[in-house]
């Protein structure tokens, strides 16, 4: 795990070896643990990271990372799950390893395979590989999106940097962070940008998950995908038994290799059924230390508090387990410096409060975090699938433009905002690809637009802030495949959501029968929290109606000062403190400004 950063030159062109420099050190809390640096002048390439140890703490794993015969040197940011069975492969073929680390591996499958390589990476990660016989430097991303990979041009067309985060282009001379309108757009509408390939800032862009960009003397030269998510196979091609069975094989096999480290390991264990599966067959497994630590996050002074589940399930297990509370002084006093983790800009509440979790984890002394991120996506556990698949009212007319309507209602924070034409755009292309089914639309909306760009983002950047990996099982790309093969009366069915993961908790006797099917609390901060702290809504206040703020610049200003006094249905501050409206939003985009936008400087 670490942080990426580096560039390619147009011919003609050099940049200096400090911007690199100051690239990585922007991005240091992703990888403390040791850095490094390559510059090819020559071919106007530059590598750069920094290193979370986490496999091989040896020297020897260090980044970049090079294969001087074949001509390819690379740098990596996240983990190569499928290594050991990689590496056993390669040396089958007679290749030969000097680390017993994930990082080579990576390498010598590329040098191996070549291009052919990316599909069969199965981890988190955002990878660089230069290939010096082609010139070009060709840029990765995961399957699902879990590791961001960000492009921003260099000044008077010398060519494109790439970073693991946007703040590391805040340290490229001539770089000025400007809002993208559409952007912005997308932002206040949805709490969060949805395009693919473009971010909140102009200019700047990213990969998509499962995206291969290949990078030539400073230009983009080729754009492909190494994934596509399958479609479902037909209901009635396969049984509920071997339908349960192949997903708890893979399931099993896959969180066994998300607990491989050199150190420290964990699960946070919320008393769902993401986390609990998870938590279960990790305890099944074991770890390098023996007994499974899981730890359980819960809201003090508030009755949104899941630690008794938590609880439940760790004595089911025979967990080591750790409870801690977040209180909303805590809360109020994170918003702030927390801005500056969001990045390309992003709403969700749970990065204040996941942010705060993950620093009490490495304050235990975990390093590495299991979650139970990506379930509800892939497997259907928002009330959104179920109307979509009329088991709930809500979205008549399934496939229609009315449909489409209500889609974003739900989604959006103002239910009658002006961005429907362009969301439109995005549920039709997403449409066609799966024959126009209503249910599959929003799947692959919610796995391909939403968990990428807002989620995942929330783990990525939550984490990596304060130098701890956070593992997905779920969204594994082996794991994934199979949610997507899987059709919606396999989902959904006999009235419950999640309907095969249940089935796989139950079937090996995993968890406490009330777990396994009990419904989603949801929720990453407690509704009422901030009507206890009568300074954080004095501060919010000052902060979203400040003269120069950008709620006077949008128009939003009057809508506003009656929902801080409490007029036109905008009672403050519960509004304020329901996940995703629009005031969280404007506050959080005025924190956001001081640290990324030069005109907000000062």
């Amino acid at each position: 795990m670490c942080g990426i950063v580096g560039w390619s030159l147009a011919p003609g062109r050099s940049a200096d070896p400090r911007t690199l420099t100051a690239m990585r050190r922007a991005i240091v809390h992703r990888g403390p643990d040791d850095e490094g640096e390559s510059v090819d002048a020559k071919a106007g390439v530059a590598l750069g990271f920094q290193r979370l140890a986490i496999l091989d703490l040896t020297p020897a794993s260090g980044q970049p990372m090079a294969d001087a015969a074949a001509g390819v040197a690379m740098i990596f940011n996240g983990e190569l799950y499928n290594f050991a069975s990689l590496r056993r492969e390669l040396e089958a073929e007679g290749v030969a390893f000097s680390t017993r680390g994930d990082v080579e591996v990576m390498l010598r499958a590329f040098v191996a395979w070549r291009q052919a390589a990316f599909a069969r990476y199965c981890g988190m990660f955002a990878v660089a590989f230069h290939e010096r016989s082609s010139g070009t430097v060709w840029l990765a991303r995961d399957a699902l999106g879990m590791k961001p990979l960000y492009l921003a041009p260099l000044p008077d067309g010398a060519g494109i940097a790439f970073a693991s985060e946007v703040k590391a282009f805040l340290a490229l001379p001539g770089f000025a962070a400007r809002l993208r309108p559409d952007g912005l757009r997308q932002f206040l509408e949805l709490g969060f940008v949805f395009d693919e390939h473009d971010t909140i800032l102009e200019g700047v862009g990213k990969l998509a998950p499962g995206e291969v960009v290949g990078l030539r003397e400073g230009r983009i030269v080729e754009r492909r995908r190494h994934f596509s998510p399958p479609l479902p196979d037909s209901a009635d091609e396969r049984g509920e038994a071997e339908r349960v069975d192949e997903l708890a094989a893979t399931l099993e096999q896959v969180v066994a290799e998300h607990l491989v480290a050199d150190v420290p390991v964990g699960v946070l264990l919320s008393g769902g059924i993401d986390s609990s599966l998870v938590a279960a067959l990790a305890a099944r497994r074991g770890t390098k230390d023996g007994e499974l630590t899981t730890v359980s996050m819960g809201f003090t002074e508030s009755t949104h508090d899941e630690r008794p589940w938590a609880e439940r399930v760790a004595r089911h297990i025979g967990s080591r387990h750790l409870a801690v509370g977040i209180s909303p002084g805590e809360v109020a006093a994170e918003v702030t410096s927390a801005a500056w983790v969001f990045d390309d800009l992003f709403a969700d509440w749970g990065t204040v409060t996941t942010r705060i979790l993950y620093r009490k984890c490495r304050e235990l002394g975990l390093k590495v975090a299991l979650v139970g991120e990506g379930a509800d996506e892939l497997f259907a556990g928002y009330p959104v699938f179920e109307a979509a698949a009329g088991t709930a009212s809500g979205l008549p007319g399934a496939g229609t433009e009315w449909a489409h309507f209500q889609l974003y209602r739900r989604y959006a924070s103002r239910r009658w905002g002006g961005f429907y034409p362009r969301f439109r755009a995005v549920l039709r292309e997403l449409s066609a690809a799966v024959d126009g089914d209503l249910f599959e639309t929003i799947r692959r909306f919610e796995a391909t637009r939403q968990l990428p760009n807002n989620y995942v983002m929330k783990v990525d950047k939550a984490s990596m802030s304060v130098s701890l990996e956070a593992r997905a099982p779920y969204l594994d790309r082996r794991v994934a495949e199979i949610a997507f093969r899987t059709p919606r009366e396999w989902l959904l069915r006999d009235g419950r959501n999640k309907h095969l993961l249940r089935c796989v908790a139950e079937r090996l006797r995993l968890l406490p029968p009330e777990i396994a099917g009990r419904p989603k609390m949801g929720g990453s901060i407690a509704a009422t929290w901030l009507e206890e702290v009568p300074q954080f809504q004095q501060f919010a206040r000052e902060t979203v109606l400040a003269a120069d703020g950008f709620a006077g610049r949008l128009g939003l200003r009057p809508a506003m000062e009656r929902f801080f006094d409490g007029r036109g249905g905008y009672p403050f501050p519960r509004s304020l403190s329901i996940l995703g409206h629009l005031a969280w939003r404007l506050l959080l985009l005025e924190l956001w400004s001081r640290h990324y936008l030069q005109e907000r400087a000062a």
